[in-house]
């Protein structure tokens, strides 16, 4: 998990500096009628973080366990991400991304395959954990093309 841990830190590194000098207003833009605002996705990438906090811990005490999903779409309207500033938005995602990257450096090797019912099926913690960072990667292709950032297929766990 290492190695997982230094990808995560490179993918905030890289991301924060470009967050931060992006203006309130840029954030504000939506890329369609339907879509998620800048605000709304990094939002949704605390929910993640939010989410999958609850499962990196929990699957090390736990050989089995069952957690919902979450409904992404409520979780964002109901947190009214559109309205709250933008620096707040990306020091939050930023410093709870940090505090997992840590988690992660220190998760224990042999709860790696200790099992989470999810709602898709059944994944290990190793999965859970990989997954993570590839749907991080997602999300910030959205907000902007970054090198390394391209979209990448992920069973969609947020």
């Amino acid at each position: 998990m290492q190695a997982v841990s230094r990808e995560l830190e490179s993918v905030l590194d890289s991301a924060v500096r470009r967050l931060r000098a992006m203006s309130e207003s840029d954030s504000l833009v939506r890329s369609g009628p339907e879509k998620w605002s800048r605000k709304e996705i990094l939002g949704h990438l605390i929910d993640s973080a939010a989410n999958n906090h609850q499962r990196f811990v929990r699957m090390q005490l736990s050989p089995r366990l069952e957690l919902p999903g979450y409904q992404q779409e409520q979780w964002v309207r109901l947190q009214h991400y559109q309205e709250r500033l933008w620096k707040d938005i990306v020091d939050l995602w930023f410093l709870y991304n940090m505090h997992l990257a840590t988690m992660i450096r220190h998760v224990d090797p042999a709860t790696l395959r200790n099992k989470w019912q999810s709602p898709d099926g059944e994944v290990d913690l190793e999965f859970v954990i990989r997954d993570y960072v590839v749907h991080m990667r997602h999300h910030l292709s959205q907000i902007f093309p970054l090198p390394g950032f391209e979209q990448k297929q992920h069973r969609g766990r947020s």
